[in-house]
């Protein structure tokens, strides 16, 4: 079996050879070749099955960020790091471990055909022996979390709110709940606001894993 530091050094070396014919396929601010964009994930998924990937570039004609993470999963931290930690230096494009806090942060996402505001979420949290629990509160709660686009849009927030790396580690648990009808009367706070409590409480939170339920 190829070691993973070989697999890492193979997927480099197909960046480097391929990395132009992406480029040259972008068109507003997308990149079409599919097939490319495929042998790339499958390459990842051979050295960690949890990494990830996408391509941000900065307004204007700034530079392209290809950006890695690990889908939420703390086991694979190590990988991303050791992955970016290798990256060979290709003019206009950087290598970037871990989705960071966005400025400003977007109010809207778009998934498919729905438009979900930022401020359609609630959350509450709890310190206990430095561990950080985190309540998200949304109306018609779905029994299926998976199925339910809000999810995904609410972990897009969460990375642009306090960014992926410190949601993996310094979140312990991540809970879901129904909107209750005054969400003020239990203590609940619009999402927007998570970033400036978390950081003020980010002193008392020791770094551990996440456990979604």
């Amino acid at each position: 079996m190829i070691g993973s530091h070989t697999k890492i050094i193979n997927f480099w070396q197909q960046v480097e050879q391929t990395i132009d014919r992406l480029l040259n396929s972008e068109a507003e601010n997308q990149f079409d070749n599919e097939s490319l964009l495929l042998e790339y994930s499958n390459s990842l998924r051979n050295i960690d099955s949890n990494l990830t990937f996408h391509f941000e570039r900065e307004e204007g004609e700034g530079a392209v960020e290809m950006i890695f993470g690990c889908d939420g999963y703390p086991e694979s931290i190590t990988s991303v790091l050791s992955l970016v930690g290798a990256a060979p230096d290709i003019g206009g494009i950087r290598f970037v471990a871990f989705n960071h806090r966005y400025d400003p942060v977007p109010t809207c996402v778009n998934l498919g055909d729905e438009q979900i505001e930022i401020e359609a979420f609630w959350f509450g949290y709890r310190i206990e022996a430095g561990r950080y629990h985190l309540d998200i509160y949304m109306q018609d709660l779905p029994k299926a979390l998976d199925m339910e686009p809000r999810i995904e849009a609410v972990m897009i927030y969460l990375d642009a709110l306090i960014g992926e790396y410190d949601l993996m580690t310094r979140v312990s648990t991540l809970s879901w709940y129904e909107l209750p009808v005054d969400p003020t009367d239990f203590g609940l706070q619009l999402l927007p606001e998570l970033r400036d409590c978390f950081d003020q409480q980010r002193h008392q939170i020791e770094a551990i894993g996440i456990t979604y339920h």
